[in-house]
C-alpha cells in the first residue's frame, strides 16, 4: 500500500483517540485545525505533542495552528505546554472560543493540510474515525471549521498570552 492511499480507521477508546490526534498532528506540514470541547485529557499536556506542534510551527513562519474550543479556560490550567506554544508562536498559533449559539455542536474533529482528519462522534463518546489521504472529507471538515471560526472570538486569556 502506498503512502497516498485513502485510509479510514475506526477507534473506540480514549487512548486510541489520543493516538489518532498524535498521528494527525505529526502529519501536518502546513496547517492544523482542531475543534474540541476544552482540550483537557486528550494529550495536549504531553511533551510529545508539544514537540510535534512546536516542530510544525518552527518549520515555516507561514504554518499555522488554530484551536477552537467551547471553553478555553481549562486550557490555561491543564495545558501549560499549549500556553507556552502560544507565547512563543502568537503570530501563527491562535485559540478561539465558540459563542453561545454554537455550543450545541458536539462532534470534535481535527484537520491537517486538507488531506487528513480525525473526528469523534460526540464529546462524550470515545468512538470515532481517522481518515488519511481523504482530501474530500478533510476539506468538508475544514470548511465547517472555518465557518465556526468566523463566528467565534479570541479568548480573553489568549489575547494576553500572544501580546
Amino acid at each position: 500500500m502506498s503512502d497516498d492511499t485513502l485510509q479510514h480507521a475506526n477507534f473506540t477508546g480514549s487512548a486510541e483517540y489520543v493516538a489518532a490526534l498524535d498521528k494527525i498532528c505529526s502529519l501536518a506540514r502546513h496547517n492544523l485545525l482542531i475543534f474540541e470541547k476544552d482540550f483537557v485529557n486528550i494529550g495536549f499536556d504531553s511533551e510529545a505533542r508539544f514537540e510535534i506542534l512546536r516542530k510544525l510551527l518552527l518549520a515555516n513562519p507561514n504554518n499555522s495552528l488554530q484551536l477552537l474550543a467551547h471553553d478555553t479556560r481549562p486550557m490555561s490550567q491543564y495545558c501549560p505546554r499549549l500556553m507556552t506554544l502560544l507565547r512563543q508562536f502568537g503570530h501563527s498559533m491562535f485559540i478561539y472560543q465558540t459563542p453561545k449559539h454554537l455550543q450545541h455542536l458536539t462532534e470534535p474533529f481535527a484537520v491537517a493540510d486538507e488531506s487528513q482528519f480525525v473526528r469523534r462522534f460526540h464529546f462524550d463518546d470515545t468512538r470515532g474515525i481517522l481518515g488519511l489521504n481523504d482530501g474530500e472529507s478533510a476539506r468538508l471538515y475544514k470548511s465547517r471549521f472555518n465557518e465556526m471560526w468566523q463566528a467565534s472570538h479570541s479568548s480573553s486569556f489568549t489575547s494576553t498570552f500572544s501580546l
